[in-house]
This record gives structure tokens, C-alpha cells and sequence, in this order.
């Protein structure tokens, strides 16, 4: 069951043709199918949300990860994985059963979070090195994908989701957690979340405000095979 709950103005979602103008040449070969994202795409400003004792003291981990189904023995991939304040939570949840893949684009992000897995010990958690259009996930291995507020920042979303899709199990799930506002605002609204992610074949299964998280949680599911790159239509806000 579908359970949406939107708030603020409302939006036409349009679908636009390709992008006119742009610079193909500042793009990798990987991206260079797929469409442009028709929105600002916020920069990388900080490997954290907010402090990991703030948001402990609302309980924002163990409420989303018990509305994701977070149980022992599953294997999830914390894409966007900054200091790992998800990482290591979801391997405690998941225990020495379960694995944890930690990704994200930044190398220096990353060596960080292998010195505190190795420091904290965390031996179901391994690391790993993504693109901004490819978070090179292996297919077939997750029931869970998260991707908490860092979904805005994706440079190459198409791209991104058309190769993240073959690395859910056929049951798994796409968590996404953000603010409910404009990309460039270091968010993303709802309609456009749910446009992009059905344009790539995901079906909202559930959308819910989540205030102590700092916007709402989405879970998806694939409800169809991958698109064409070359058939794509970016969505876009119209308002």
C-alpha cells in the first residue's frame, strides 16, 4: 500500500526532451547515454548530515532502519556512506550474518571510513570506491540500498539508478531519506523523487515524513526492467 503524505505547494512534474546545450565532454563515457538531470544538482558540501549524537538522541537510525525492515543476516549498501553514521549501525543490526558495503565517491571519504571500520572493528562492513554515475555495486546482492540525504548530489542520476538497479535482489528495496525541498537547497521534493525513480523502473511502495530524520523516507521496489538509455525522459518541476 502506497501511503504518501505531501505538504507544501504543489508542482507540475513535466517531461522534457534533452537537455539543450551542455557540454558532452565534461561527461564520463559511462554517463554520456543517458539524459541530463532537468535540475540543479547540489555539490558535495560536507561528509555529514548532522552529529552523530543528535541524531542518536532523536533515534533517527533505529527508527528508519525498523521502517526498512532492517533485520540480522541481511546485506545492505549504505551508498553516499560519508563517516558512516548509517555503516555501522546497520551492521550492528544486521550482526556477524550480515554484511554492510559502505560506498562513496570521495577517496579521501572513503580512506576515512576504512581507518574507523579497521579502528572500530567491524568485520561485516567492507568499503568501496563508487562514480559519480556508477556506484559499481555487484548484481544480485542486496536487500536493502540506502541512500540517506545525498540523493540531490548525484550528478548523473539516470545513469546512477539505470546501474544501481541489477544490484537489488529480486525482493530488495531503495531507501531513500531527504529533505523535502529544492535540489539546490540540498534536497529533493517528493514528486520529483518518485518521477526520476518510476522513469527508472522503481515503484514507490511507501513515503512518510520523518521529521527527526530531516524530511521523509521513501521506500521503492523495481517494477520493471531497465529502460534504453537512448528512451529516457528527465523529469522535471514545473511550478
Amino acid at each position: 500500500m502506497i501511503r504518501m503524505m505531501l505538504a507544501g505547494p504543489l508542482f507540475l512534474l513535466a517531461a522534457c526532451g534533452p537537455l539543450a546545450g551542455g557540454n558532452q565532454s565534461d561527461r564520463s563515457a559511462t554517463a554520456e547515454p543517458f539524459p541530463r538531470a532537468d535540475r540543479p544538482v547540489a555539490p558535495i558540501v560536507s561528509t555529514r548530515w548532522s552529529s552523530e549524537e543528535a541524531r542518536d538522541r532523536v533515534n533517527e537510525a533505529e527508527d528508519i532502519m525498523d521502517r526498512a525492515g532492517i533485520r540480522p543476516g541481511m546485506t545492505i549498501a549504505d551508498i553516499g556512506a560519508g563517516e558512516g553514521y548509517y555503516t555501522v549501525r546497520l551492521a550492528r543490526r544486521v550482526g556477524p550474518r550480515g554484511r554492510v558495503l559502505a560506498e562513496d565517491i570521495l577517496p579521501e571519504v572513503i580512506d576515512a571510513l576504512s581507518r574507523r571500520i579497521t579502528r572500530e572493528d567491524w568485520t561485516n562492513v567492507s568499503v568501496k570506491l563508487g562514480a559519480p554515475e556508477d556506484p559499481k555495486l555487484p548484481e544480485n546482492s542486496f536487500d536493502r540500498i540506502f541512500m540517506v540525504h545525498m540523493y540531490h548530489e548525484i550528478a548523473e542520476p539516470y545513469a546512477f539508478l539505470w546501474h544501481l538497479s541489477p544490484a537489488l535482489k529480486p525482493d530488495g528495496e531503495l531507501i531513500v531519506v531527504d529533505a523535502d525541498r529544492p535540489t539546490d537547497q540540498h534536497g529533493t521534493p517528493r514528486r520529483l523523487l518518485t518521477c526520476e525513480l518510476a522513469a527508472m523502473g522503481f515503484r514507490l511502495e511507501e513515503m512518510i515524513s520523518k521529521p527527526t530524520a530531516g524530511g521523509y523516507m521513501a521506500r521503492f521496489r523495481r517494477s520493471t526492467a531497465r529502460p534504453d538509455p537512448s528512451s529516457i525522459v528527465p523529469c522535471a518541476l514545473r511550478g
